[in-house]
């Protein structure tokens, strides 16, 4: 999806009086970025003027974002993140054939300098839970559960396993080709573009109490490149 043609009001998977759920699309930031003045944060603000954003997704992460409209709406939510009462679940493809089942990764992180982060002793707690959901020939589809909300906490904790996610080069994660795929030839003279011009990063789904104190949970689709891969993939297992 180009963000030139991202309408705000066609991600919304949910809304009431009290919040806006998105499947916030990829190569968008959610909040303001000073090398690019498109973000979730402005656009929703456009939709709704109290608009704030709960929680962040990275630039290249694609899934649901909850977006209060007002500010009792964000301390509800807030509280909530805040005591680990909000389910969020991901999907990440990641590199290698791994069979994970409820494997807990406790590695606290510390956040670096250059915008990283490192798993240190002196680091932030952190948890995450992975289970395997499909295993194709040369990667494997992986559901994560994060406990806590660290910065790059998947990223960092999959790397950790041994199974960094597919396209995120800053953690050791490698670009998904065409070229790999069997009996595909590449051209003379040309370079070989990704599959997926990002990591392999999707939140699935989001959980959480409304104020009234009803239930919420809601699913996002992959996006089109999350799409493409997965097709890719499930081609490689025939």
């Amino acid at each position: 999806m180009k963000i030139s043609k991202f309408r705000f009001e066609e991600a919304i998977l949910h809304e009431d009086a009290d919040f806006i759920l998105i499947n916030k699309p990829p190569f968008i930031s959610t909040l303001e970025d000073r090398n690019d003045p498109i973000n979730i944060l402005a656009l929703a603000r456009q939709y709704e003027p109290g608009a704030q954003v709960c929680h962040r997704l990275d630039k290249d992460t694609s899934g649901v974002l909850a977006i209060a409209r007002h500010a009792e709406a964000y301390r509800h939510l807030s509280m909530q993140l805040e005591n680990r009462l909000v389910t969020k679940i991901y999907h990440a493809v990641v590199d290698g054939i791994h069979n994970f089942t409820n494997q807990l990764v406790d590695a606290p992180i510390l956040k670096q300098n250059d915008g990283t982060v490192k798993i240190s002793k002196t680091g932030k707690d952190a948890q995450t839970w992975f289970t395997t959901l499909q295993a194709y020939r040369s990667h494997t589809l992986v559901e994560c559960k994060p406990v806590t909300g660290r910065m790059h906490q998947i990223r960092i904790h999959l790397a950790r396993l041994g199974a960094s996610i597919t396209g995120d080069t800053l953690y050791g994660g490698k670009p998904f080709c065409f070229g790999s795929k069997r009996g595909f030839n590449l051209k003379k003279m040309t370079e070989e573009e990704p599959l997926m011009k990002r990591m392999a990063l999707h939140a699935q789904s989001l959980q959480f109490l409304l104020p009234g104190g009803e239930n919420i949970s809601i699913e996002a689709p992959y996006p089109k490149d999350f799409q493409a891969l997965i097709r890719q993939l499930t081609g490689h297992n025939r």
